[in-house]
């Protein structure tokens, strides 16, 4: 008989063997191993310690195998299979409708980075590009003061959204919208969250498979990623109060970021993948932009 830990390392082992791609909630093939592992024992997924000798039966063994099977054949981010991504450790449903959420931005929400540019003031927030709702509801905890419009032109990911406003009892206080970038978005705002299409159309031809699986909707932002952020550049500011700041993700775009925006004063935030992946933006330097 089989014990977890002994499951784990042996997924791990067919993962790593059969090339497949991670970034969906881990980073590497022993962490997704474990996800699944764990997911597939109705385990506890954040103490494997606690639970690593426990046996294993042959049959519940079986169903982990045959998981293992659909993430290796299917090429699905492993969240797509158990239909829950962890954000900040608060979980999130999700499905093949809305990108897996894995924001950079939520850390930022988390630890505080963002809160010297907030105050008392700050009663009005936009996710912008929602998809499945998380970094709305996690503003919405964090702050508990303020209201969320969270919008995505897509219906299905403001369908998935709607599972997870309702999941943490927000119905009250996150309304969402379906909106193409601001159009239906009239504000004002005093902070916007944003994590866009921002995927250049050279990386998006070489994405693997599993981000492949997700709506292009979400990835795909022109030739050089930026075209999403020009539109929202030129209308976010009649959308935002004197004091509101933008916090904008842009992954791995920053080189086309600043050739597309040489003059924008930004301030650039640190996250766990580096310090330039986010930037925050204000109003001000926002309107100071020539008109496209």
């Amino acid at each position: 008989m089989s014990t977890v830990i002994q499951l784990i390392e042996a997924g791990a082992k067919r993962l790593e063997e059969a090339g497949v791609a991670f970034g969906h909630g881990t980073a590497n093939a022993f962490d997704e191993a474990a996800w699944l592992v764990l997911w597939r024992l109705k385990l506890p997924l954040d103490d494997i310690d606690a639970v690593a000798d426990t046996a294993v039966s042959p049959a519940d063994a079986g169903k982990v195998a045959a998981l293992l099977d659909e993430r290796i054949a299917s090429r699905k981010p492993a969240a797509y299979l158990t239909k829950e991504a962890w954000l900040q450790g608060v979980p999130f449903y999700v499905d093949e409708r809305a990108i897996v959420p894995r924001s950079f931005v939520a850390e930022l929400i988390a630890d505080g980075s963002i809160d010297y540019w907030l105050g008392t003031h700050t009663e009005r927030v936009l996710d912008l590009c929602t998809g499945n709702g998380s970094l709305a509801v996690l503003a919405a905890m964090t702050y508990p003061d303020v209201t969320v419009d969270a919008a995505d032109l897509s219906v299905e990911a403001l369908e998935v959204a709607a599972i997870n406003v309702t999941r943490h009892e927000l119905d009250a206080r996150v309304k969402l919208v379906e909106s193409d970038g601001m159009a239906n978005l009239p504000g004002p705002y005093d902070l916007v969250l944003c994590n866009p299409p921002y995927v250049n159309s050279a990386s998006m031809a070489a994405l693997p498979a599993e981000y492949r699986a997700e709506p292009e909707l979400a990835l795909a932002g022109g030739a050089d990623g930026m075209d999403f952020i020009r539109k929202l550049f030129a209308d976010a500011p009649s959308r935002m109060r004197e004091e509101a700041v933008l916090v904008l993700e842009i992954g791995n775009e920053r080189d086309y970021f600043e050739a597309a925006f040489p003059q924008l004063e930004v301030v650039w935030l640190e996250t766990s993948a580096g310090e330039d992946q986010v930037l925050l933006v204000t109003r001000a330097a926002l309107a100071s932009l020539s008109p496209p």
